[in-house]
């Protein structure tokens, strides 16, 4: 009674292979699975984009309110104009501000002001704080960037800062 090598019964180990419907339905599962993944992935990332304009309040239609920007600070353009009469007041304060990570403009002379002006564009209100806060100005030193050119090429600026006798280093 002889044995043939390929009849040989394993002695160890598991040699377990799912017959051919167990590896289909397996199979399909994933593939449900995956695009069950992808499709809540999907739409969650579209309803949290979204989620900001259903959640305000019905009474912002005759407001109009810009979200803020958050950008570093070098990439924030700040035009630096000396309007105390102080001379090199707005030198030394571009200087300051480029030191801190400001992307500041070579300084300028600016028309006569009482008090320092900040002006801001639209979503700019953090770093025109930020600089009220640097130059030890009050908050309302702050102000909108008007439509019309405060200092020469100012309206492509992103902070405008007119320094009057006030502005503290």
């Amino acid at each position: 009674m002889s044995t043939s090598p390929e009849r040989q019964s394993p002695t160890s180990g598991s040699h377990y292979q799912p017959r051919l419907p167990v590896v289909v339905v397996i199979l399909v599962l994933f593939v449900i699975a995956a695009f069950t993944f992808v499709h809540a992935t999907t739409s969650s990332s579209t309803t949290s984009s979204a989620a900001p304009s259903t959640s305000a309040p019905h009474h912002t239609a005759t407001t109009t309110t810009v979200p803020p920007i958050h950008v570093p600070l070098s990439s924030v353009s700040v035009q630096v104009a000396n309007g105390s009469g102080i001379h090199g007041l707005a030198r030394t304060t571009t200087e300051r501000l480029q030191t801190l990570g400001w992307d500041t403009l070579a300084p300028i002379n600016g028309p006569h002001v009482g008090a320092t002006v900040i002006y801001w564009k639209s979503g700019y209100t953090w770093a025109g704080q930020q600089i009220a806060t640097v130059l030890k100005v009050p908050a309302t030193s702050l102000a909108p960037m008007p439509a019309s050119n405060i200092v020469p090429g100012a309206l492509g600026d992103d902070i405008v800062v007119i320094l009057g006798p006030n502005a503290g280093l």
